[in-house]
């Protein structure tokens, strides 16, 4: 199948806005039909998720999670820990400095899990999604001006969250169908010890 007869050719740019995180352009481009329309969108660095495993004392599993505060929705989110790739940064190394940052923990295994694309409309964001498992808790080393909570909530927990919209953060709510069908099985992961 060819995606020939859908693709839509940029025939001009003009850029928007160039801020500290984010730049936005306009595009004028070709449709399939040879029509032009005008396509606005946010070039992101991207970014990645970690779904870390916390094994408790009596052998229950656990997910790490966070709870912090969105300026643009203007309300306290529950999330995976996440955070924005470095120019050139390796995602692995992304998610296992992000997730000693803002949680304080470091893993013994890491698994890769696939790749999520956030906003397809508008923006170029990818997020790397990884699981974490083998916990220890160390220090935490947030960046300057940001304040989150650390949490642990079981699986299911979590579940009924995304289920009655507690949840509604996009890159959880895609981890959530992650953890649940790693943890059933149905998704097997390949875990590497770090070295």
């Amino acid at each position: 199948m060819s995606d020939d007869p859908l693709i839509e050719r940029r025939v001009a740019r003009q850029e928007l806005l160039k801020g500290h995180f984010l730049h936005a352009f306009r595009d004028t481009v070709t449709l399939p039909d040879a029509s032009t329309a005008t396509r606005e969108f946010v070039v992101h660095p991207g970014a990645v998720m970690v779904i870390p495993l916390l094994e408790t004392p009596d052998g229950q599993c656990k997910v790490v999670l966070e709870r912090q505060y969105r300026y643009p929705v203007e309300q306290v989110m529950i999330e995976f820990p996440a955070g924005k790739l470095d120019a050139g940064e390796d995602p692995l190394h992304c998610a296992v400095r992000e997730l000693r940052e803002e949680t304080g923990y470091t893993a013994r295994e890491w698994a890769r899990a696939g790749v999520l694309h956030p906003v397809i409309a508008y923006s170029t964001e990818v997020i790397h999604i990884y699981f974490a498992r083998g916990l220890t808790l160390g220090e935490r080393d947030l960046d300057e001006g940001e304040f989150l909570e650390v949490f642990a909530a079981t699986p299911s927990e979590l579940l009924g969250w995304c289920r009655e919209g507690q949840v509604t953060d996009a890159k959880t709510l895609t981890g959530a169908l992650w953890l649940q069908n790693t943890l059933s099985g149905a998704w097997p992961l390949d875990w590497q010890a770090l070295s």
